[in-house]
C-alpha cells in the first residue's frame, strides 16, 4: 500500500511504521508475517490442501522482507503436499539477514499425509521437533520457540525440556502458545518467557483482555493469531464483517482486515501482529495497517463490539 503526499509523490508504508518491540534481546517491527498460509491456497493445515506455486510463495516472503518485516512466524507442521513453510523460508531468505527473527513452535504434529498426530509431550519428542525445525530452516539455533499446548494440565516437564535446549544453545528464547495465565506463571518459574501467542482479536476471547494487559505489565509480547480470520480460524476470513468494522474501514479507505490488525496493535505496545497471506497485495495492506491510527471514538466503537462477544 502506498500513500500520496501533498506534493504528489508516493511512498510505500513499511513495517517500521508499526513501531518496535524486543523479544528478549531481538528487536522486531510490530507487524510481522505468519507463514501458515504460504504452503497452500485455501484452508491451512488440512491433508488435501492445494499446494501454492513455489515461486509465488517465495516472492511473497522476499517482498515481506523488502517491506521491512523482520519477524516471521512458522512451524514444521505448516505444510501441504509438495510445500513446507520452513523450506520456503529457507530457500527464499537464506542466507538470513542479521535482523531477521524467525519464531517457530513445537508441540503439535502431523503425519506425512497431513493428518494430525499426537502432540509431542516427552523431552525426546520435543527435541526431535526442535531439530527438525533447525534442519528445515538451515540454522544452528532457533531465535524463538513457542511451546504450543492443548488443555490445561501442567506444562512444567515440556517447558523444562525446552529450557534445557535453550541452555544447550539450540534455542535463544522461549515462548508459549494457546495458554492460560497459570501456564505462563508455571513457565516463568522455569525460564524466561518472551512472548505469548494466543487466539485473540475483535470479538475473539474478550475474556482474555486482562491476560493481554498482564503480559505487557510483565514485559512479555502478546502475539494474537487469527486476528483477521476471527471465527474463520485456519480456514481464513469467511464470515460477514460487522457494521462497526465496516464503518471504520470505510472512514479510512481501507479493508476490514487492516482495521482488525490496527485494533490489536492499539491494545498495547507489547502486542505484535503476524498476519499471513500468499497475496502480495494483501501483504502490502497488512503491513500498512501498522500505520493506521484509530481515533478514541473508533476504538470505543470497536471495543464495544469486542466486549459484546461471549467467547471466541
Amino acid at each position: 500500500m502506498t500513500s500520496t503526499s501533498s506534493a504528489g509523490t508516493t511512498t510505500t508504508v513499511t513495517a517500521a511504521a508499526s513501531g518496535r518491540w524486543t523479544l528478549g534481546d531481538l528487536p522486531v517491527h510490530r507487524i510481522g508475517f505468519g507463514a501458515m498460509r504460504l504452503p497452500q491456497t485455501g484452508g491451512a493445515l488440512v491433508p488435501d490442501a492445494v499446494p501454492r506455486d513455489r515461486d509465488a510463495a517465495r516472492a511473497v516472503l522476499r517482498r515481506a522482507v523488502e517491506l521491512g518485516v523482520n519477524h516471521i512466524d512458522t512451524a514444521a507442521f505448516y505444510f501441504s503436499p509438495l510445500r513446507s513453510a520452513n523450506e520456503l523460508i529457507n530457500s527464499a531468505l537464506a542466507p538470513y539477514a542479521d535482523d531477521l527473527v524467525i519464531t517457530t513452535k513445537v508441540g503439535p504434529a502431523r503425519d506425512l499425509t497431513g493428518k494430525w498426530a499426537a502432540h509431542a509431550r516427552t523431552p525426546e519428542a520435543l527435541r526431535g521437533q526442535v531439530e527438525e525445525n533447525l534442519r528445515q530452516l538451515g540454522r544452528d539455533h532457533l531465535d524463538v520457540v513457542n511451546l504450543r499446548i492443548v488443555g490445561t494440565d501442567s506444562i512444567a516437564e515440556r517447558f523444562g525440556a525446552l529450557a534445557e535446549l535453550r541452555q544447550a544453545g539450540l534455542i535463544r528464547h522461549l515462548g508459549l502458545s494457546n495458554v492460560t495465565p497459570a501456564h505462563l506463571a508455571e513457565a516463568q518459574a522455569i525460564a524466561p518467557v518472551v512472548c505469548v501467542q494466543n487466539r485473540y482479536g475483535i470479538g475473539v476471547r474478550p475474556e482474555d483482555d486482562a491476560f493481554v494487559q498482564d503480559c505487557g505489565a510483565q514485559g512479555i509480547a502478546f502475539v494474537p493469531f487469527y486476528a483477521i480470520a476471527a471465527a474463520g480460524g485456519q480456514g481464513g476470513a469467511t464470515g460477514a464483517e460487522p457494521a462497526e468494522v465496516l464503518a471504520v474501514a470505510q472512514a479510512h479507505g481501507v479493508g476490514p482486515a487492516e482495521v482488525r490488525l490496527a485494533w490489536t496493535l492499539h491494545q498495547g505496545s507489547h502486542v505484535l501482529a503476524i498476519p499471513g497471506t500468499g497475496d502480495p497485495v494483501h501483504l502490502a495492506a497488512n503491513v500498512a495497517a501498522g500505520a493506521l491510527s484509530l481515533s478514541e471514538d473508533e476504538l470505543k466503537l470497536l471495543d464495544g463490539l469486542h466486549r459484546s462477544a461471549t467467547t471466541g
